[in-house]
């Protein structure tokens, strides 16, 4: 299960997927820009547990 963390050691305590530095914010902001799950799965890396747990966050 992939989860949404907070700590203050990664990216200066933005909100991350776990076992990323990916922040929630760069995954809306690639989703409100018009990517595709597929898209971010590709350009960000997560994959799209990930991307749900982005959007649960908001």
């Amino acid at each position: 299960m992939v989860e949404v963390i907070v700590d203050e050691k990664i990216r200066f305590g933005k909100p991350i997927i776990n076992g990323t530095r990916i922040t929630v914010d760069e995954v809306l902001g690639a989703l409100a820009g018009g990517m595709t799950f597929e898209e971010i799965e590709i350009e960000y890396g997560v994959n799209k547990e990930g991307i749900l747990a982005a959007l649960i966050k908001v």
